[in-house]
């Protein structure tokens, strides 16, 4: 979809740009892997429970385990303890009119119905003497509370977070089956850039694209290859493309995509391969361009500003890459906030703007000042991006969407 009334005739909005490059995504393979190094890998079958969980009524607390009908029913009543039983043991039958030792996480034995735990008791010569008014089924994790088998514990398509692995090891998985983790090259462009560590000429300045993207696409899971800075030619362009793309499963490049004399990388993928897709309404961020290149590899063009690159890479590039490793859920969640500021001009652009986080009787957004898309700084003292729509007048407490950097990195 288009839009007639925008600065740049024929971008594409945010969401058919979306929807596009996702339509694109291909899955990829998936392998076993240990479970100790799955943290952040995506399931391709649903988790599902082998056994009950808990295996057995378990004590929640240290305490004494008892039948409570072997209490008097007014006054405190003092019982035998005649076992000890620790996390691990095996618990024997729990004679009538005595109590057990119990420790948190060990059996409940056969004919107990509550545990008291130790601070309301008092034990002497092995005797306790226990308070009034004990209820039933107090401090017990029964046998199948947590889940059963069969149940399901975490579906396909869901990233493993540290959680899900200690769930998988408590029913005895030592490995499991995951999406294959992409590959891919990144490139950065530009005459202009210099590594950190190596001195600046007039003119220059530092690659600080390289390492936010390297450091977005480890977030997402990807494997980085890391290909050299390309000059401003469109014969290196070229050949650089052509090396990452039969090295990697994605290519994915920094600069070089908008409408300058200086910008090869756009051409170098039309003589490669195709375009499909180019220039989003959105700011910043709108030269990002989409494609395949030499195999059929999926190609990413990023801007070259570094707001702009960082945007583009959450609203567009991020969920593709989690769409071809298999998740489900890979648009950005956002929070429904009211604006505390003001715009007299509206933009012609759907703009995402770094914004604080302002908790009270409702959610409020107020903006980063200074920002531009050359400068980082906003990004850090923000929460997030608000997202005021092309052509919104907003005023105090207009409702925007906001996407917490949570959602987005």
């Amino acid at each position: 979809m288009t839009t007639d009334h925008c600065d740049t005739p024929g971008l594409i909005d945010l969401d058919s740009a979306q929807e596009q490059i996702l339509g694109h995504a291909k899955r990829s393979g998936m392998e076993t892997i240990p479970l100790a190094e799955a943290n952040g890998r995506v399931l391709t079958k649903a988790l599902t429970a082998r056994f009950d969980s808990p295996a057995f009524d378990t004590a929640m607390m240290d305490g004494y385990a008892i039948d409570s009908a072997d209490l008097r029913p007014n006054g405190t009543t003092t019982l035998p303890i005649t076992q000890r039983i620790a996390a691990g043991d095996t618990a024997k039958p729990l004679k009538k009119k005595t109590a057990a030792r119990i420790f948190t996480g060990a059996p409940l034995p056969a004919g107990a119905n509550t545990v008291v735990i130790q601070e309301q008791c008092d034990e002497q010569d092995n005797q306790v003497t226990l308070p009034r008014d004990v209820e039933a089924k107090r401090n017990i994790l029964w046998h199948g509370e947590n889940f059963r088998a069969g149940d399901t514990l975490c579906p396909a398509g869901r990233r493993l977070e540290p959680f899900h692995l200690g769930i998988a090891a408590s029913q005895g998985m030592d490995r499991i089956e995951v999406h294959r983790q992409l590959n891919v090259a990144l490139i950065t462009s530009g005459n202009e850039l210099v590594m950190p560590g190596q001195p600046l000429q007039a003119g220059q300045i530092y690659n600080s694209n390289y390492f936010t993207v390297r450091a977005l696409l480890e977030k997402c899971g990807c494997r980085v290859l890391d290909f050299d800075t390309l000059a401003d030619t469109l014969a290196q362009s070229q050949a650089i493309l052509q090396q990452a793309a039969e090295a990697a499963d994605v290519v994915i490049t920094t600069g070089g995509v908008s409408v300058g004399e200086e910008d090869h990388i756009r051409a170098a993928v039309e003589a490669l391969g195709q375009l499909q897709l180019w220039r989003v309404r959105i700011k910043p961020g709108k030269p990002f361009a989409f494609g395949r290149i030499i195999n059929e590899t999926p190609f990413l063009g990023l801007p070259g500003n570094p707001v702009s690159c960082f945007v583009a890479f959450c609203l567009l590039a991020r969920p593709y890459l989690l769409a071809c490793q298999g998740m489900e859920q890979v648009k950005p969640r956002h929070l429904v906030v009211h604006a505390d500021f003001q715009n007299d001009t509206p933009e012609k652009r759907d703009t995402f703007r770094s914004a604080v986080l302002e908790h009270g009787e409702e959610l409020k957004a107020r903006l980063v000042p200074n920002q531009n898309s050359a400068s980082l700084m906003p990004l850090l003292h923000g929460d997030g991006l608000v997202h005021i729509p092309a052509f919104l007048q907003v005023g105090q407490g207009t409702t925007l969407d906001f996407y917490p950097f949570s959602e987005l990195i």
